[in-house]
């Protein structure tokens, strides 16, 4: 089978598109015959070396994300049957094989039936992206109707999935965008208010947005300035952090203590099975009557995989603001 993986670390150039063998399957694994996959950020962390948390397979078939069609069940698979269009994440990381294959051997427990309304395209570009969303507002913010949040970064992967899920759940949502297209695109995805960060005052708008500050920030960010964030939260008002991995920012102790603010981090993929099956459910009923839609910047061949994972990192760390949304790649001629 094609794969696009890497013999070892190093830059987007260390990535081989090239034959592999078939995987074999093994306890609770399925086949699955991948339909499309997304590219994150963690997936070129991973890559480049930069996280060396865990072993890696050699080779490592990159990527996290995945939906495709269950092609064989392992010798203890019982959730799916052959036929079944499924989608997950979670692959390649903690010592798991990567995603960028042709065919890929997944744990059913990371899997979860697509929709019929719902394209593979969309599954596979909201998968990490979504169940991160899901888990931030949901398990660790605990958002609730009526409650106002500000996201910045509207039509990136997670903050285009944090404004369509808070929606879902009855919040009032601000968010901002790079550009005047980009805002439009912010509002027709259910955000209440949107600003273009390169020409207002962000500070400004949350205060004429949530005159008493917001009730949760979701920073998206690698450098949060927690100085700009105290003063926009609400009392008792929740901060998220998902990204920075690096950052060491100075923190306003004073502030933050005496309003009873809370600071929650996480990472999606120390989540547990059946944590992420909850977060699945929820978004597999949205993508069906259409609450939930993946935000796609650009559609590529697995043999470009080099290419997007540039992209991501000109995007990511450059911060070239060329791309609004996910990165997908199909298996060439799929």
């Amino acid at each position: 089978m094609k794969a696009a993986y890497v013999e070892r670390t190093g830059p987007p150039e260390s990535i081989v598109y090239g034959e592999l063998p078939q995987p074999s399957l093994k306890g609770a694994e399925v086949l699955v015959k991948v339909a499309a996959v997304a590219v994150n950020p963690i997936d070129t962390y991973i890559r480049s070396g930069t996280v060396a948390a865990w072993p890696l397979p050699q080779p490592f078939i990159v990527g996290c994300d995945v939906a495709g069609v269950v092609e064989e069940l392992g010798p203890g698979a019982t959730r799916f049957q052959i036929g079944d269009r499924v989608w997950g994440s979670n692959q390649g990381l903690l010592g798991r094989q990567g995603t960028f294959a042709e065919y890929c051997a997944i744990d059913e427990c990371w899997l979860y039936p697509t929709p019929n309304s719902v394209s593979d395209e969309t599954a596979a570009g909201s998968a990490l992206v979504g169940i991160t969303a899901h888990l931030g507002l949901f398990r660790e913010a605990k958002i609730r109707p009526g409650e106002t949040l500000f996201v910045p970064g509207g039509t990136g992967g997670v903050g285009s999935m944090v404004i369509q899920m808070a929606k879902a759940a009855g919040a009032r949502v601000l968010t901002t965008g790079g550009s005047d297209e980009k805002v439009k695109r912010c509002l027709e995805l259910g955000a209440d208010a949107a600003v273009n960060y390169t020409t207002e005052d962000i500070g400004a708008a949350v205060k004429r947005f949530a005159p008493h500050g917001v009730n949760v920030f979701w920073e998206t960010r690698r450098e949060p300035d927690f100085d700009t964030i105290v003063s926009c939260l609400a009392p008792r008002g929740r901060i998220i952090l998902m990204a920075g991995r690096d950052a060491r920012p100075p923190f306003p102790v004073g502030p933050f203590y005496v309003n009873e603010c809370s600071l929650h981090g996480f990472a999606m993929f120390k989540a547990s099975p059946e944590a992420l099956n909850a977060c699945a459910a929820d978004m597999n009923r949205w993508f069906a009557d259409g609450r939930l839609q993946a935000q796609i910047g650009c559609i590529l061949p697995l043999s470009q995989t080099a290419e997007a994972h540039r992209m991501q990192e000109q995007n990511t760390l450059q911060k070239a603001g060329t791309l609004a949304g996910k990165i997908v790649l199909k298996p060439d001629g799929r």
